[in-house]
């Protein structure tokens, strides 16, 4: 089965508003990050349409930012040449759901919780993860859920899944410190899994940055395969 990733990630964590300039797809992040504020393209591509592209990000109060994925080469050339700098290569990771669902969940271990509890805000605030991308979840349209995990009779984490056109991707999985290599983790995926099955979606899937060896440890173990690729190109 062939899988459009973009339209899964922009149906997951949407933009809070798209344009099309040309061969440009626009994205208006409002805060939320790299996500939801690069310009993907959409046709064959004029130098006249990156300079456009740049201006109506400008205007918006973006950076220049520009996600690339196969088949972007000659663009991402194009954009080396005009000083542009890679930033965030990320790996896509993918599994049928019921491949996690193997081993029963520890009974209080992860709850399936939306809209999100006060302290599953306070963990996404201490990783990073604030208000605008709180926004981002909000907007996603199809089904979803956030995840409070619990260890030692603690909070220990949480997460967001949500689904678009039948595959189910996790965002913003964030572990608390002093819970870290204890396997939460791993029950927090294996719990996606079982909520992506109940809730009408087969697949599931997560990105990370490539940079990140624990998260991409995390998922190669879990029997998850690189499914694709992107980065982006940013210029100051």
């Amino acid at each position: 089965m062939s899988v459009n990733w973009p339209a899964i990630v922009d149906g997951t964590w949407p933009a809070a508003h798209y344009q099309t300039l040309g061969p440009f797809l626009l994205r208006q992040g409002q805060g939320g990050g790299s996500r939801v504020s690069a310009a993907s393209r959409i046709g064959d591509v004029a130098d006249a349409d990156i300079d456009a592209a740049e201006i109506a990000m400008q205007a918006m109060g973006q950076q220049r930012l520009f996600c690339l994925w196969p088949g972007d080469e000659a663009l991402d050339a194009r954009l080396a040449k005009r000083g542009y700098d890679i930033l965030d290569p990320v790996n896509i990771y993918a599994c049928p759901a019921e491949h996690l669902t193997d081993i029963p969940l520890p009974r209080v271990t992860v709850f399936n919780v939306w809209e999100p509890l006060a302290i599953m805000r306070e963990i996404w605030a201490q990783g990073g993860i604030g208000p605008e991308r709180l926004a981002i979840m909000e907007r996603a349209k199809g089904p979803k859920t956030g995840q409070l995990m619990r260890r030692s009779d603690q909070a220990a984490g949480t997460g967001f899944v949500a689904v678009h056109d039948g595959i189910a991707m996790m965002h913003a999985l964030e572990i608390l410190p002093d819970h870290r290599r204890q396997g939460m983790g791993q029950w927090a995926m294996r719990a996606a899994a079982f909520w992506a099955l109940d809730n009408g979606a087969k697949t599931l899937s997560v990105i990370c940055t490539k940079a990140n060896a624990g998260a991409n440890g995390l998922y190669q173990s879990l029997g998850m395969e690189s499914v694709g690729e992107y980065h982006y190109r940013h210029r100051v």
